[in-house]
């Protein structure tokens, strides 16, 4: 059971999240978030609580960043490129009501406090920049802890952010690494 409002890119999104949770929502369509929406936003926060849940593209990040600067405590929500692909298509409205409510389950909040627990170092040593398989580790890596798909600096960014313990991260490099050495 989802006890926040849930925000949404569009009406679309709209209809694949009902379809995995009852949970109220508001779409925010496109960038253009308006004052109005945001207002709503922020109402909805003092009151229940928000999860964002974007498309996992360059716009969604982009809502995504334009909120969380405006609406402080928000939980934040994704879903892996690959699980909302179809066709030439990409976004929440594609994902499975499975994918959506793993997503919503995994919703982390950006902690005020920032403790730098992960640095560069930790990013080429785990060889998630400076490999040849960089962008994949990265990929699975986010899916793993629920952050989502960063470039290094983004995911840097996530790993201290988003309160993520070492303990995660290196029971999610493990299966990063396991699930690697079996497909080859």
């Amino acid at each position: 059971m989802i006890k926040e409002v849930i925000v949404v890119e569009g009406r679309d999104d709209i209809t694949a999240v009902k379809q995995a949770v009852d949970a109220e929502m508001i779409a925010v369509g496109g960038f253009g978030i308006n004052a109005k929406v945001i207002a709503r936003i922020k109402e909805a926060q003092k009151r229940k609580g928000v999860i964002v849940l974007t498309d996992p593209d360059f716009a969604g990040e982009k809502i995504r960043k334009i909120i969380a600067k405006r609406v402080p405590g928000i939980k934040h929500a994704y879903i892996a490129q690959e699980d909302g692909i179809k066709g030439d298509d990409i976004g929440v409205e594609n994902a499975t009501p499975e994918v959506i409510i793993e997503a919503l389950n995994r919703a982390k909040v950006t902690i005020e406090v920032k403790e730098k627990i992960f640095d560069y170092e930790d990013m080429i040593y785990f060889k998630l920049t400076g490999d040849n398989n960089s962008k994949e580790r990265r990929i699975m890596l986010g899916k793993e802890l629920g952050i989502g798909y960063g470039n290094a600096n983004q995911m840097l960014s996530r790993l201290n952010n988003y309160g993520i313990t070492k303990e995660e991260f290196i029971d999610a490099i493990n299966k990063i690494d396991k699930s690697l050495k079996e497909g080859k």
